[in-house]
């Protein structure tokens, strides 16, 4: 396994192959991947190249870290590792304040009330309270 390196700043238009080919220079280039958004398929502006060695990531961060593409000033480093996180999933505490015994967000309320509205966090005040 190589060592990742991250690409910032990149314009919207760089593809996976044109950042291949700006590394290419500097050594292996065994992936490089422009980070998309999963909802509208447009680029992140940011991605990820993995080179074979660490000497050949050094050069090249060293080489194209402030280097100009499309018009934009790159942020090139090492990357850091992937933190775990939380997804929360169906029914995860979002960071509501939710204390069961004292009713819903704080209040004394136990029964249902037409007041929560019908959003998200409504609805979740009448489920809690029904509970």
């Amino acid at each position: 396994m190589g060592t990742k390196i991250y690409v910032g700043r990149l314009p919207s238009s760089a593809t996976d192959s044109q950042l291949k080919d700006l590394f290419a220079p500097h050594g292996t280039v065994q992936s490089a991947t422009v980070i998309m958004d999963k909802f509208t398929g447009q680029s992140r502006l940011f991605g990820f190249v993995e080179m074979s060695t660490a000497e050949e990531a050094k050069q090249a961060i060293a080489a194209l870290n402030g280097a100009q593409l499309g018009g934009r000033t790159l942020t090139v480093n090492e990357a850091k590792p992937k933190e775990e996180r939380s997804h929360g999933g169906p029914g995860g505490n979002r960071g509501l304040a939710v204390d069961v015994s004292k009713g819903i967000l704080g209040t004394d309320r136990t029964t249902p009330t037409s007041t929560a509205g019908t959003s998200a966090a409504g609805a979740l005040q009448v489920i809690l309270q029904l509970a």
